[in-house]
């Protein structure tokens, strides 16, 4: 994993002083970082039987579709509110500084079908809660959670003990 690393930059003070961000624009512009990513995201659920992957606005988009490529699944997106045509159901998780929101159609699950989780960082776990909740309550079955990155101090894991949680690269 530590070559996967090395094609991440680290970008300090960004968006505001005081955050390294860990930039994947250079992951995603090499294809041999990007095609190992995507076969680490995709080979722990590689026999699951996963029916539809889910990813995150905005970058799960770009990893979970290829992720759904690759395991034969479905892709579906969950997004920021207002950006989704047709019926969503929506739920709310805290942001550092306040409150967001994610939505998802309300006929892009069926009941039962295995869904994974694709995302590419897990920080404070918000939006991987969320994510957790709108696929449960329309009844689908969460096979996992897989994420490029986590962040190990931020303890995002804490909101997501009862799921499987897989992270390729640790900081």
């Amino acid at each position: 994993m530590e070559t996967l690393k090395s094609y991440i930059r680290n970008v300090p003070d960004f968006p505001k002083p005081g955050i390294l961000f860990y930039d994947i624009t250079t992951l995603l512009r090499d294809p041999i970082g990007f095609r190992e990513s995507l076969d680490s995201l995709a080979t722990p659920f590689a026999n699951e039987s996963i029916d539809l992957v889910v990813g995150v606005e905005s970058r799960g988009f770009i990893f979970g579709a290829a992720v759904a490529d690759r395991l034969g699944a479905g892709f579906v997106p969950i997004r920021k509110p207002n950006k989704l045509p047709s019926a969503t159901i929506q739920t709310s998780y805290e942001l550092e500084y306040g409150e967001g929101s994610l939505e998802i159609h309300d006929d892009a699950i069926d009941k039962g079908q295995k869904v994974l989780i694709v995302d590419d960082l897990l920080a404070t776990g918000g939006t991987g809660q969320a994510a957790v909740q709108l696929i449960k309550k329309l009844g689908g079955i969460v096979q996992g959670v897989v994420f490029l990155i986590e962040l190990e101090g931020l303890k995002g894991r804490s909101k997501l003990l009862d799921e499987n949680i897989v992270s390729i690269l640790k900081y």
